[in-house]
Order: structure tokens, then sequence, then C-alpha cells
């Protein structure tokens, strides 16, 4: 089918259309579906497109050649100002979408056909509401051998929507790299900036969005990181994109990373909470009911997110029993070190190291720990993350803390 007859079907049954219409009683138009949001979340290592709905959408996916087409038919809705605008939601730094046309391919059906800029992978499925969304079909384009690209995330990605993401994939690259860290190689080091694309985080009062702020902070880490004699950062993600929490964890054992630091802003209903805090895991319950309820809202990010795919693999075979407990008392170390530097740019929302059951921790062989900023709910801690120089401090802290870890012969001999 050529790209000017995708649409043929709708001009020859405008008139049925029209006596179908007049057919249906006010309550089924109430009944029908309507997409009332679309969004587009480009990167490099996917393109990411939302239909959010009132309902759950059916749906039928095909793809057409001369030129490479996705071809999405939903079924049960019309078409409206908010799909009319797809094309323009279409970015020209787009890697994989190069245009995007949508119409009315039969009464009870609206046509979305994306073409290509190259062969992609698509992936769709439908999300449930959770918090502030309601339905959503997701399509996620992935480039076609993403494992051919010498880019250890698209691997991931590509193994974890194959569903061949789970211990044994990553086992030969499990345990530090031979040589003692910060002497023989350099030490390792896996920043995860928070959230992204479909999963904003938490929004401050001004709009300020939790993954924006955090990948600031994780960029500005990166390069301090990076002019140390001794280390190298790599990040879990550096684009407005969404990673699912298993892959983070994975791609920090795939790169044998000594340690991993996730990046966030913290958020409560109460705007007057305020301060810096650091987090480490727990195999045994959380320390307190603010970190138990921080690690189920942080967990549920793979929900708000998107993860087309039940189950968890990778972390269902590295359960809390298989964490062993030098390496939460690393944690914990390293957690100290950091929060100490920490309270010298910001007031403290606790004076210890708390712990509780965080999925993105749960890396059996790394230390890793979680880093609140601050609160983005609290109006003056929220326009002091949105300034670089705030930023930059708290850089400069997680830099410290990461130095005072490695200050003795034990920790760098333990990473070796």
């Amino acid at each position: 089918m050529s790209g000017d007859s995708l649409f043929s079907r709708r001009r020859l049954l405008q008139g049925a259309g029209a006596i179908w219409l007049l057919s249906v009683s006010p309550l089924g138009f109430a009944a029908a579906g309507q997409v009332i949001a679309v969004r587009l979340w480009p990167a490099s290592a996917y393109t990411r497109v939302t239909l959010e709905s009132n309902r759950e959408l059916k749906y039928r996916q095909f793809a057409l050649s001369n030129p490479e087409r996705v071809v999405v038919d939903i079924e049960g809705v019309q078409l409206n100002s908010v799909l009319k605008g797809l094309d323009k939601l279409v970015r020209t730094d787009d890697p994989y979408i190069k245009s995007a046309r949508v119409g009315q391919f039969d009464p009870q059906t609206v046509r979305l056909v994306f073409e290509l800029r190259q062969n992609v992978s698509p992936h769709l499925f439908a999300l449930a509401p959770v918090a502030g969304f309601r339905d959503r079909l997701v399509m996620d384009l992935y480039p076609v051998n993403a494992s051919e690209v010498k880019d250890p995330l698209m691997a991931l990605l590509e193994e974890y929507n194959s569903g061949r993401l789970d211990r044994q994939s990553v086992a030969r690259n499990q345990g530090p790299q031979p040589g003692k860290a910060g002497r023989d190689r350099p030490i390792v080091i896996m920043l995860d900036p928070g959230h992204g694309g479909e999963d904003p985080g938490a929004i401050g009062k001004y709009k300020t969005h939790e993954k924006d702020v955090v990948l600031q902070i994780a960029r500005r880490l990166k390069a301090l990181i990076d002019k140390e004699p001794n280390m190298k950062a790599y990040m879990t993600r550096n684009e407005d994109i969404f990673i699912p929490l298993s892959v983070r964890v994975a791609k920090a054992r795939k790169q044998r990373a000594d340690l991993f630091v996730s990046i966030h802003a913290d958020a409560f209903t109460d705007r007057s909470a305020h301060g810096s805090s650091v987090f480490a895991l727990s195999t045994k319950g959380a320390t307190s009911t603010a970190a138990k309820y921080l690690a189920q809202t942080q967990n549920a990010a793979d929900l708000i997110g998107g993860v087309g795919k039940s189950g968890d693999r990778y972390l269902d075979h590295t359960m809390f029993d298989m964490v062993q407990s030098l390496t939460i008392n690393d944690s914990l170390a390293f957690g100290k070190a950091v929060l100490n530097y920490m309270g010298n740019i910001n007031r403290l929302h606790k004076p210890r190291v708390e712990q509780a059951g965080f999925a993105v921790l749960k890396a059996p062989d790394i230390p890793s720990i979680l880093v609140e900023t601050a609160f983005i709910s609290n109006v003056n801690e929220e326009r002091k993350l949105r300034t670089a120089a705030f930023q930059q401090k708290v850089a400069q802290s997680i830099l410290k803390g990461i130095r005072a870890y490695f200050s003795s012969e034990a920790m760098l001999a333990r990473r070796g």
C-alpha cells in the first residue's frame, strides 16, 4: 500500500461515516475512547511514543516498506486536536522517526503512520493507570541488532525486551575489574540520574522536574570524576530517557563498577520538609517509615515510566538474600562519607544513612547509595536545585565522599 493510499479508505467511507455518526446515541459518544495526550521521547537508545487515553486502547500494528514505516491502527477512537498535533511533536534530531501522519481510517479507527530514518524493532504495550497517568499505549522503537552497536545500554535494553536480562546474562561481567582500584586501574563509578522520559519524578511548585535537575547534577559530577587521575565515571542515562530499574543495575555490573550512586530530589506532601538524605539497601526492612515509603515510591518508577513486560527476572534472581552483608556494610560506609559532606552545603534531613528495599540498589557486589539531594517540594530548596551553583556543590560533595571512602587501603584492596 502506498503512502498516498494509506488513508484512502477514509475518503471512500465518508458518506457511510456520516450515516453511522447519526445513528449513534449520545450515550455511545460518552462511551467512546478519547486520546487525551500524545508524547514523544526521542533518544539515542530508542524513541518512545505514548498515547494517553480515557480508557484502554485496542490497537493493531504492522510495517510497510519503500519508504520504511510503522503503522498503528487505534480502534474505537475519533480523530481529535490532540492526535492531529502528532506530526508537530517529531523532532528533527529524532534518530528513528522521520515524520508522522494521522488520519481517520474508518469511522471507528484512527491510523498513525510513522516514517522511519532506519530499520527498527517496534515494541508496543499497554500500561494501566498509575500515579497521575490514565491508560497508556506505548510504542518503543529500538534499532535492529542493538547488540551489534558498541553501546552497553542498547545491548542491555535488547536483552531486557527479549526477556533475556537475568543474572546469568551478566555473570561474565560479575565482580570488580582485575587490579587494585585507584592504583592498577581507575575506580569505576556508575552515576544514575533518577527517573527520565515518561517518568518525570517529583515536580516542584514552580514546575521543576526532578528528572531534569538530577541529570544536570550527574553530568556535573561525571565531569569532576573524569578529571580525577584515578577515576572513571559512567551514567545509566545521559538523555531524557526512561531506563528500567533492572537495566540500570545491569549496566553498572556490565561496566564492573566499583560504586553506584543514584541521584534524586526528594518530595513530600508537606512543603516544609527539607534537607538532604542518603540511603542504602536493607535486607531486614526499612529503618524508618519514611525510608520505607520512599523506597516504595522510587520502586514504582517502572510502573510510571512504563515497563512493557511482567516481572523483573534480573531482580527476581538477585533478591535480598543474595546481597552480601559485606556489600551493604560498604554501602553504609560510603553513604556516611557522602552524607558528611552533604551536611556542609545543606541541612541534613536525617543525620544518618537510612536503609530500605530500593530496587535500584540491589547489585549484590557493588556498594550502592541513593542520594536525595534536597526536597524539590520545598520552595526554597526547589530554587536552589535549579541553580548551577547548588548543583555544582552537590556534585563536589559526592566526589569528596567518594574520595573519603577510598582513602583507606582496605577499601582500595577490596575492589581488586
